[in-house]
């Protein structure tokens, strides 16, 4: 679980750092990715599941969540 933890971290990190020169979709996108595979990891850890399987599907919804609300965003002049 720690290193788990570490692997969330670094992405999330890394996440943050790459945003500067993107749309207001692919910020979206990547945030929600990122924010998804960290809440999948961990509901699934806690529920007794695979951590893996559950950032893979986190991340997956998140990124496309994430890139519809930028979108939107973006379209609207935000």
């Amino acid at each position: 679980m720690k290193k788990l933890s570490l692997l969330v971290a670094a992405v999330m990190l890394v996440g943050a750092l790459g945003c500067t020169n993107m749309t207001k979709t692919q910020q979206g996108a990547l945030s929600g990715a990122v924010i998804g595979a960290g809440a999948g990891a961990a509901i699934s850890a806690i529920a007794g599941g695979n951590a893996g399987i559950g950032a893979g599907v986190g991340g997956a919804l998140g990124g496309i969540a994430g890139g519809l609300i930028g979108h939107e965003q973006e379209k609207r002049g935000y």
